[in-house]
């Protein structure tokens, strides 16, 4: 009788230390965005939030061209899930990562312009999207998308 209470006593106690400890709600956003220069091997290195990654296979994903990414500017910022999105000057998409086991993997390729790269890209974080600035326009985008176009700023 008293080895039954204590087995039903300890049950929850072990299956408590079997659950995984989930800690939320968790903001992954930063509140900028990181402009990257990429090095002559094809890294990109953002020291605020210790990210690095090797970009030639996005340029060559981008451009068609493998020496395509030589003395580049990359624009990233991480939204609030801790998705990571990435575009660069005369880039037509905004490529969307997320980690996965050591590696960005590719999430979501945005198609932001169909004809010509865009000029002078910036992001900023605006919760729950990422604001993408170029040419005097303003796209918001999700990770799955652009979640709503905005008209040409009034000059």
């Amino acid at each position: 009788m008293k080895l039954k209470i204590l087995i039903i006593l300890l049950l929850p106690l072990f299956f408590s230390a079997c659950s995984s400890l989930v800690l939320e709600p968790a903001d992954f956003g930063w509140p900028v965005e990181s402009v990257i220069t990429v090095d002559e091997n094809g890294n990109a290195r953002e020291k605020q939030y210790i990210l690095s990654f090797n970009a030639k296979q996005l340029f060559i994903e981008e451009t068609g061209d493998s020496l395509s990414f030589m003395d580049k500017d990359l624009r990233v910022i991480r939204n609030v899930k801790g998705y990571y999105f990435i575009t660069a000057d005369n880039f037509k998409n905004v490529y969307v990562f997320n980690a996965d086991n050591g590696a960005l993997k590719l999430n979501n390729k945005i198609a932001v312009s169909d004809t010509l790269g865009i000029d002078d890209p910036a992001f900023n974080q605006r919760p729950p999207y990422i604001e993408l600035i170029y040419s005097g326009k303003k796209i918001n985008l999700t990770h799955e998308g652009i979640a709503e176009k905005e008209e040409e700023e009034d000059k």
